[in-house]
């Protein structure tokens, strides 16, 4: 039975977190050449590696600083010579400062939007164009946030940034669309995992509070949230485009 994304290349930011390693080994289990780009050195990516070889997954690492469009643009063309033309893309590198207005510093401000918006925009844009110039269709998944429209006085960083990536995502859906380039925004409530670990880290009686506050109450894994990205790199998805799928256990109802 042929899988999902056999012979298709799915690139993928931020890698070597909870999500995007949840997301690699997705898009590998269907058939999926993985290409993974991430800040920290190669070292820390073999374990995923081996993993995803172990499958019979092609695949691809490089260390990247996703803000540097020069970088990203280097990553690609790596990516690419090893693995083929990109057709998919999941721009989930992230980073958040727990820090209210009045305590974040400038840098860490500019760091966060550079991270969290300018590195999407960068990773996204560099990838569709390719695809343009090959006149190939194929998804773009950005990993949101359902802070993106709620407010949140200890992250405002990380919000504004989600905020923007949205809009991103729907500016880069209508301009594509007619190029059969899907792109969409899955947006998380509280991950058990990543940029939420961080934070209940440093306020470990949070993570419960978080679990009672939502809804449905049960926190997400980052496998959850693979499953979901894959549904939406579905091949035959040719009418989702520009939405947001929530998956937040219905915190944003409160």
């Amino acid at each position: 039975m042929e899988k999902l994304f056999e012979k298709k290349t799915v690139l993928i930011s931020g890698a070597l977190g909870d999500i995007g390693r949840a997301a690699a080994l997705a898009f590998a289990a269907q058939g999926a050449g993985v290409a993974l780009g991430d800040i920290q050195p190669e070292a820390e990516a073999r374990p995923l590696l081996e993993e995803l070889k172990s499958i019979g997954a092609p695949c691809h690492y490089a260390q990247v600083d996703v803000s540097d469009a020069a970088a990203v643009n280097h990553w690609l063309q790596a990516a690419e010579a090893a693995l083929g033309l990109v057709s998919m893309v999941v721009a989930n590198a992230a980073t958040v400062t727990i820090a209210g207005l009045y305590q974040v510093t400038a840098e860490q401000w500019s760091q966060e939007l550079r991270v969290n918006l300018d590195g999407a925009f960068h990773v996204a844009r560099a990838v569709t164009a390719r695809m343009l110039e090959q006149r190939v269709t194929g998804s773009v998944v950005f990993v949101g946030s359902w802070a993106a429209e709620v407010a949140h006085s200890h992250i405002p960083a990380y919000s504004v940034s989600k905020a923007g990536l949205r809009m991103l995502s729907k500016c880069m859906a209508l301009e594509l669309a007619p190029h059969g380039i899907m792109v969409n925004e899955i947006a998380p409530g509280y991950v058990d995992a990543g940029l939420s670990r961080v934070v209940w880290q440093q306020a470990p009686e949070q993570k419960e509070h978080a679990r009672l506050k939502t809804p449905v109450r049960q926190l997400i894994t980052p496998q959850q949230v693979a499953r979901e990205v894959v549904r939406l790199c579905d091949p035959e998805n040719r009418h989702i485009t520009g939405s947001v799928l929530l998956m937040d256990g219905g915190l944003s109802l409160l």
